[in-house]
């Protein structure tokens, strides 16, 4: 029999905690390891516990959930997060799915998503409410739109696609090297490298086209 799925519950609402503990431990398969009420609590039982699920809420004391699942995500070997909101904006899902998050429900739906969320991300898939699934396809026509305008985009790397997400959240080359834990100068770098690669000439062509295009790339 194959050990059960590892869970921690991050969420600074104890009554909220404690009713998602109970549907976890009702159901075969999942075990919930601990739990953390702020961000940086969050961090220290990550690094404690070594989950192999984070249930993680977006809006945390200290450190808020973006913050947890970006720190998470540098891990060397980094566990599946699901983000718990109660927002429904467009924008906040784009962001989480960039910075790498495995699973987004709202929680007005937690109860009904949450074991699907749970056995889905832990088998390495990605899980969304059905409330924001739309989001997703839009998204997806966007970027495919996108792509055909400019074809470049398909040969930037990992690195540098992130850079330009970042970049289209208007952040400085000194706070990119900060996230990314590189040099400004090698963030200058790859930038140049992307100006090439999309045939952008000027300082400010590449922020311009990351601000035009920042929900699609």
């Amino acid at each position: 029999m194959s050990d059960p799925i590892r869970v921690l519950i991050v969420d600074d609402h104890p009554v909220f905690r404690a009713g998602l503990r109970q549907v976890i431990q009702a159901a075969a398969g999942f075990s919930v390891v601990g739990e953390a009420e702020d961000g940086l609590q969050a961090r220290a039982r990550v690094t404690e516990l070594t989950p192999d699920v984070v249930l993680l809420d977006f809006d945390l004391p200290k450190a808020d959930g973006l913050d947890v699942l970006r720190w998470a995500r540098r891990l060397p070997k980094p566990p599946h997060v699901i983000l718990l909101t109660l927002h429904n904006e467009e924008s906040l899902l784009n962001e989480a799915l960039d910075a790498g998050v495995a699973g987004y429900i709202l929680k007005d739906n937690a109860v009904t998503d949450l074991l699907a969320g749970l056995r889905t991300v832990s088998s390495g898939g990605v899980y969304l409410s059905p409330a924001v699934s739309a989001y997703l396809v839009r998204r997806s026509h966007r970027t495919a739109a996108l792509a055909r305008k400019a074809p470049g985009l398909e040969s930037l790397t990992p690195t540098e696609r992130r850079i330009l997400r970042l970049v289209a959240a208007n952040k400085t080359s000194r706070e990119i090297g900060q996230e990314l834990f590189i040099s400004h100068r090698t963030v200058e770098t790859h930038r140049g490298n992307i100006c090439g690669k999309l045939g952008l000439r000027g300082s400010h062509k590449l922020l311009q086209f990351a601000l035009e295009h920042r929900d699609a790339l």
